[in-house]
């Protein structure tokens, strides 16, 4: 037996977006329907960094690779979920070093954001110095509920910080339910290729049969 999450964040009009900007609401629209087709068909016009998403390095770095350039078998594996609950306003490497990260771990940041679904503007990222940390202790990923993974940093050190260390960066998970600790995680962004982002589905998976597996 084993308990999955779906940490993704779903997708609809008046979601929480990045500072709440009304363009990066996604916008869903029915193209046909019953009353003029044999079948129903919509369409999506969304900002490929608004709900649950995976960075590519070239969201920051001119010279970044695309989302052809991470691998699906990086977003699949065993990872741990951090209770940062405690910070305020930003996660610093104080606030993580009681964790000792290890190298090729893929850590999920679950923190206030997580216990509300109107956090706004004001949501707690990942202070430079906590990438910092992060990417000297050569963790594979690292995964944040929030709708980017910082926030106000003039020049983005903490996505340049993770991407040179060659991490890959995942935004708007939701762990609210999620408790701390190890699970299997699987991240499947749609499969665009020469892309700074892409829109991902998130599942967690807790359980013996899963821990066998690790």
């Amino acid at each position: 037996m084993y308990e999955v999450y779906d940490i993704s964040m779903p997708i609809h009009h008046g979601m929480v977006t990045y500072k709440n900007k009304p363009e990066k609401q996604p916008a869903i629209r029915v193209i046909q329907d019953f009353n003029e087709a044999s079948a129903y068909e919509s369409r999506i016009d969304m900002d490929m960094h608004t709900g649950t998403h995976v960075d590519s390095p070239l969201h920051m770095l001119p010279d970044g690779g695309t989302m052809q350039t991470i691998s699906i078998e990086r977003l699949v594996g065993p990872c741990r979920v951090l209770d940062v609950t405690d910070a305020q306003d930003k996660i610093t490497r104080n606030d993580l070093e009681r964790f000792a990260p290890k190298e090729d771990e893929f850590l999920l940041l679950k923190t206030q954001n997580s216990l509300t679904d109107d956090f706004g503007s004001g949501f707690v990222f990942l202070a430079a110095d906590g990438a910092e940390y992060l990417a000297a202790a050569g963790v594979r990923g690292v995964g944040i509920d929030a709708p980017g993974i910082e926030r106000d940093q003039p020049g983005h050190p903490t996505h340049k910080a993770l991407f040179e260390a060659d991490s890959i960066i995942v935004e708007g998970l939701r762990l609210g339910d999620v408790p701390e600790g190890p699970y299997f995680m699987v991240i499947a962004p749609i499969k665009v290729l020469e892309t700074e982002a892409a829109p991902a589905r998130a599942l967690l998976f807790s359980g013996l049969e899963i821990k066998k597996l690790w």
